[in-house]
């Protein structure tokens, strides 16, 4: 006799992750604190789609970083595009800017965005497959002010939900102007040292060796501390630029921290790079950064714009909300909690309860109900978790009367009131 098959047991896929109703409350909440902030700074929203021309990518992210060779979701499609799931959301952003004729728009353009990016990534603590990001992006200003602008913007917002302590790392990569130079002396160091590093490292110095300062194995790290730094390699304007950040930032009291061995891990950055670090944790489990950014003055060029220059950061919402709960900082929920709750019983008061519960929310009372529950005591024992003020309670006779029994839920004290007149009733009570 064969066995039953077993019932196939379906999850998420791996390194994706269900947002339960009890985590949407710090989503709420930092989309509401981040909005707000932006608002005061002049930041407008836009939306791209998931799914983007894997081209975009391609050219505007660099076929050598590990997100273009490694971690990109492409599909093709029946008519013959080739797309990708987003893996960043700058790229989406300056081709949206080119396809709109945005550069007729005065500048310089201000623009934040909130959503999914994707990336095949190894899936571990901090590090998913689907992940949420918000970010920044000023279009067409080179002034150093704008670089310091989102690195405040970003820091303040992180300070104010709670998360102190965040260490601002930032470095400067040149432009293509120096950078040939600093790459030419980083490459002659690690060939080298060709056998003292990961079989990824050796790799990347044939595409682009910027990208070793990136690994983060132990060994490589190690090595990374004795190799040439691009300050010494910066020509003027470069040196002036990156001083100018930090005198800005110093003049907001911003803390920071130069590390000369930051490069991001994108090939559109120019000059200013930075990254927001968490202070180290007690149990030495590894400081994953819960956002980053820079300059980006050649990518609009890149994907078929005009030379247009332009800086951004993005926020891994994720590991923000990771960080608050592991720090145990408790958020509002900033959904506002009901006043009212509605019991009813029977199929009569059943079908009148909708309308009544209809007006009273277009009224502007937040109110709360358990449509398909017979139990009287069960509806009140919400009534009470929801901690409302006031029950009401409507049963068959009242159906049948056109009352509503108004039950004070501190003291229990319960009063008929005419159906027509509830709405001012509670408006009146609720003012009390």
């Amino acid at each position: 006799m064969t066995k039953p098959k077993k019932a196939k047991s379906y999850q998420a896929p791996r390194g994706m992750h269900d947002i339960l109703p009890e985590d949407q409350k710090y989503w709420r909440y930092l989309q509401k604190k981040a909005e707000s902030l932006l608002e005061d700074y002049g930041f407008d929203r836009i939306d791209t789609p998931i799914l983007e021309d894997v081209d975009v990518f391609l050219k505007g992210v660099g076929d050598a970083t590990d997100i273009v060779s490694k971690e990109l979701y492409t599909l093709n499609t029946k008519g013959g595009d080739h797309l990708v799931l987003r893996p960043e959301g700058t790229a989406s952003i300056a081709r949206a800017y080119i396809e709109h004729g945005m550069h007729v728009r005065p500048h310089p353009l201000k623009l934040y965005y909130w959503g999914a990016m994707f990336r095949h990534d190894q899936p571990q603590r901090g590090r998913y497959r689907q992940f949420f990001q918000f970010g920044l992006e000023t279009i067409g200003d080179a002034s150093e002010a704008v670089d310091a602008e989102l690195i405040f913007v970003g820091w303040r917002f992180l300070e104010s939900i709670g998360l102190k302590g965040i260490n601002v790392q930032i470095n400067t990569i040149g432009d293509q102007n120096c950078r040939p130079a600093y790459i030419r002396a980083l490459r002659d160091f690690y060939k080298a040292r060709t056998k003292k590093i990961c079989d990824s490292c050796r790799e990347r110095i044939k595409e682009n060796v910027l990208r070793v300062l990136d690994c983060k194995e132990p060994g490589c790290r190690t090595i990374m501390q004795e190799a040439p730094q691009i300050m010494d390699f910066l020509d003027v304007d470069c040196k002036n630029h990156f001083r100018r950040v930090m005198e800005f930032l110093d003049a907001a009291d911003v803390p920071y921290v130069l590390n000369p061995y930051l490069v991001r891990g994108l090939d559109y950055y120019t000059r200013t790079v930075f990254e927001f670090v968490p202070e180290d944790r007690a149990d030495g489990a590894p400081v994953l950064s819960v956002g980053g950014g820079g300059r980006y003055d050649r990518l609009i060029e890149l994907l078929g714009g005009s030379k247009t220059p332009a800086s951004g950061l993005a926020l891994g919402l994720d590991r923000i909300v990771a960080e608050l709960k592991e720090r145990d900082i408790s958020v509002p929920d900033t959904v506002a909690k009901p006043k009212v709750f509605l019991v009813q019983l029977g199929d009569a008061a059943k079908r009148k309860s909708l309308p009544l519960f209809e007006e009273i929310r277009r009224a502007g009372i937040r109110i709360k109900s358990s449509l398909g529950r017979d139990s009287v005591k069960a509806q009140l024992r919400i009534a009470h978790r929801l901690e409302v003020k006031y029950a009401l309670i409507f049963g068959q006779k009242e159906a049948l009367d056109g009352t509503v029994i108004a039950r004070e839920m501190e003291t229990g004290v319960q009063e008929n009131i005419p159906l027509e007149k509830i709405v001012d009733e509670l408006k009146k009570r609720l003012r009390e």
